[in-house]
């Protein structure tokens, strides 16, 4: 069993931390201590931390463990900071904003495409605003670009893998897909009501971020700095190694093809993801800026990024 967090504050448990053969990116430093970095069992979260899987990253002397979870659970788990690294709903972020701070790279985002509200037939935006729609958490970013959307629906949450489903069965008139359902709902004979990636980008020209990686506060700026370097490095050795990545991440798919699981990852690991860059920072404002107009969040946001 993992051990909780225990809310004691970062300490180096050693010094000299031993190196494994192949080729590194960056210097290594003296140190090890164990980092948990808790992500969704899907390819792209898969295909990004696979270098940590490898000895092709240098990792500064820490050692990372790789903690998978849906993503309301991390959500959820993020609120009692139980992880040192995380990826979290970008909504979730004003509720842990005080333990955790936004890294610069890892994150999901959408440039005209998202998640998705399907339904077994056509419906309205209007008809949309009346049916239960099944979600996958209220505090994913899905859940918040839907409030955003429509004015007011009724809903349920449900785990995010058993609501195309629900929806097929008729146990539910309409469901939001996150994840690899964003692409396979037409083997369920469903059918595409609203993209919110789509519609994000026409009201704003921006991209929809949508999950993100943070990182505790109380392991300091040094290690801050180090655990930001490896995992920039792990994803860039994913990109730079996309065949063995992929293959790896293909363990995540839950029954998807190569093909699904190439195109869901080209989607959310890009360039966006190794870098915000100031197209991507700028869209994690204006959402989070709306979502406080909305009063969707208990606290003023503040926006910081591990430098």
């Amino acid at each position: 069993m993992r051990r909780p967090y225990s809310g004691a504050p970062y300490t180096p448990a050693g010094r000299g931390g031993s190196r494994v053969g192949g080729h590194r990116c960056g210097a290594s430093v003296p140190r090890f201590v164990r980092i948990r970095v808790g992500h969704s069992p899907d390819p792209d979260d898969a295909f990004m931390f696979w270098g940590l899987t490898t000895d092709l990253v240098d990792t500064r002397g820490l050692e990372f463990e790789q903690v998978l979870a849906d993503i309301q659970t991390l959500n959820q788990w993020a609120r009692a900071a139980r992880l040192e690294v995380t990826a979290i709903s970008l909504a979730a972020y004003p509720f842990v904003q005080e333990d955790y701070a936004l890294l610069p790279h890892g994150a999901s985002i959408g440039a005209g495409y998202g998640p998705v509200v399907v339904a077994r037939s056509p419906l309205s935006r209007a008809e949309l605003s009346e049916v239960e729609i099944v979600v996958p958490g209220t505090m994913t970013t899905s859940y918040l670009a839907l409030r955003l959307v429509l004015d007011g629906f009724r809903h349920r949450e449900l785990p995010f893998d058993e609501i195309p489903e629900e929806v097929a069965s008729g146990r539910a008139e309409a469901g939001l897909l996150i994840h690899e359902g964003q692409l396979t709902f037409e083997d369920y004979g469903l059918v595409k009501v609203l993209d919110l990636g789509e519609w994000w980008l026409l009201e704003t020209g921006l991209p929809l971020p949508l999950g993100v990686n943070v990182a505790r506060r109380d392991l300091g700026d040094s290690a801050l700095g180090d655990v930001s370097d490896v995992l920039r490095d792990a994803i860039q050795c994913g990109l730079d190694n996309r065949s063995e990545a992929l293959e790896y991440a293909l363990q995540f798919g839950r029954g998807i093809d190569a093909a699904v699981a190439d195109r869901f990852v080209s989607m959310y690991v890009n360039e966006l993801t190794q870098d915000y860059g100031d197209e991507g920072r700028k869209a994690v404002t204006e959402l989070l800026r709306r979502g406080e107009t909305l009063g969707a969040f208990p606290s003023p946001v503040h926006i910081d990024f591990v430098s």
